[in-house]
């Protein structure tokens, strides 16, 4: 069973706003994400080949993207939004933010992911739109727990978990498929304590 959905999301907060992407925004994030290809390969998600499975498949095209971000936000499944930066009056499109993997029920919980250009990284942007959403699930949503899921030698993502007040669990050995390989993973969580 799932909650009330409060699709579409838009959160702001000063000159960083979240929200949906739209189908205008292609050209956008085509260019940020052509730019920052070789800073974002070593931590973009790749699909696992299975046996008797479909060989890796293809990637989604970016409007099938859209569209799946749309239907999971409407059902909240899952959560993924835009970072705009608004700098000399130009709302600037600098990267995503996921809260994914939203379980109601018993545990209450979900995780969050995120990706920024790297012209923008080292400005706090990441780490405040992670608090942004973190508060979205903790007062909007009731969720519990909140995880964020981290490669060891992601140095800066740390930062910023550590700094948004996420404290490390564990150790997930082979966590998630990243860039063509099973990956370990730290696992670190904050705990909604409105909710205990």
């Amino acid at each position: 069973m799932t909650e009330m959905s409060p699709w579409p999301v838009l959160l702001k907060d000063g000159d960083l706003t979240l929200k949906p992407l739209r189908m205008r925004d292609k050209r956008a994030w085509n260019d940020v994400r052509g730019v920052n290809r070789e800073w974002l390969t070593p931590w973009d998600a790749t699909k696992p080949q299975v046996p008797g499975g479909d060989e890796g498949g293809t990637l989604p095209t970016f409007y099938d993207m859209v569209m799946q971000h749309s239907r999971d936000g409407r059902s909240c499944r899952s959560i993924s939004l835009a970072m705009w930066f608004t700098a000399d009056g130009k709302e600037n499109f600098i990267g995503q933010i996921t809260l994914g993997g939203i379980i109601f029920g018993a545990l209450r919980g979900a995780h969050i992911g995120y990706w920024i250009d790297q012209r923008f990284a080292n400005r706090g942007l990441t780490s405040r739109a992670v608090n942004m959403l973190t508060d979205f699930a903790f007062n909007n949503l009731k969720l519990h727990r909140i995880e964020i899921n981290i490669r060891p030698e992601n140095e800066a993502s740390k930062k910023v978990a550590e700094k948004c007040g996420y404290e490390f669990e564990s150790l997930r050995p082979k966590f998630l498929h990243i860039d063509g390989a099973w990956r370990d993973h730290l696992s670190y969580v904050k705990v909604n304590q409105n909710i205990l």
